[in-house]
């Protein structure tokens, strides 16, 4: 059975929606509004809030997204990654320019999500309540396999390729930079999907969604603090 958002609606029947009128976005703020209005608009019985604070850990952290059904509630994470990619697309009755610049930096890319997959395990601590980290990209690199290189990256096992899986203690740089270190309480297969297709290069957009279960067991080593602009 799919994962619900909010015991509501499947996510493919969102991220259908949000194909057809959103392909692209100009800014992760724009892809978390625009998700919102897609979910309101096929569930308005779930209410949606930006930025909600949570205190699950002990500490005060911002969640993106709250989806508050009737009687269940998704967490949701987002990142949006962008490779260069110029394009004009219809907004209604008038057409809109998209000017995307490269991020660059996939290791981050990748880092930062699995730390808003172990988040959002601390914030789903409630059993009426799952999480959803969602990532929308234009960056192959992020879901397709690295080549084999003699030296092991920093990012090594924070991979998000297509086929791979993330589970238990993660080390950045083999453990020599402990505040990325991330112990994840599930165990997450990793699929990616198409999200649309765009004219010129870096036209291929995917997204790749995780769900994570309410009332997971905690990790047996205590998860770190989020350090999202901390770089080695």
């Amino acid at each position: 059975m799919e994962d619900l958002v909010a015991g509501r609606v499947a996510l493919s029947a969102v991220m259908a929606e949000l194909t057809a009128v959103r392909p692209v976005f100009h800014s992760e703020a724009d892809l978390q509004h625009a998700f919102s209005r897609v979910l309101w608009k096929l569930a308005p019985e779930v209410e949606c809030r930006l930025e909600v604070q949570q205190t699950a850990s002990g500490d005060v952290e911002h969640l993106d997204l709250l989806c508050i059904g009737p009687s269940q509630r998704t967490a949701v994470e987002f990142k949006y990654v962008k490779r260069a990619w110029n394009g004009t697309l219809a907004a209604g009755p008038a057409q809109e320019q998209y000017v995307l610049k490269s991020h660059g930096a996939p290791d981050l890319a990748r880092r930062d999500f699995v730390f808003d997959v172990a988040r959002l395990e601390r914030f789903c601590d409630r059993p009426d309540q799952n999480g959803l980290a969602l990532m929308v990209t234009n960056e192959p690199a992020l879901w397709v396999e690295p080549k084999p290189s003699r030296k092991q990256p920093r990012d090594h096992e924070f991979r998000l390729h297509e086929g791979g899986e993330l589970a238990g203690t993660l080390l950045w740089g083999g453990g020599d930079y402990t505040p990325n270190t991330r112990v994840l309480r599930g165990t997450y297969p990793l699929r990616w999907r198409p999200y649309s297709l765009q004219p010129g290069t870096n036209g291929a957009f995917r997204y790749l969604a995780l769900f994570i279960e309410p009332g997971l067991p905690a990790p047996a080593v205590p998860d770190t603090r989020r350090t999202d602009s901390v770089s080695p």
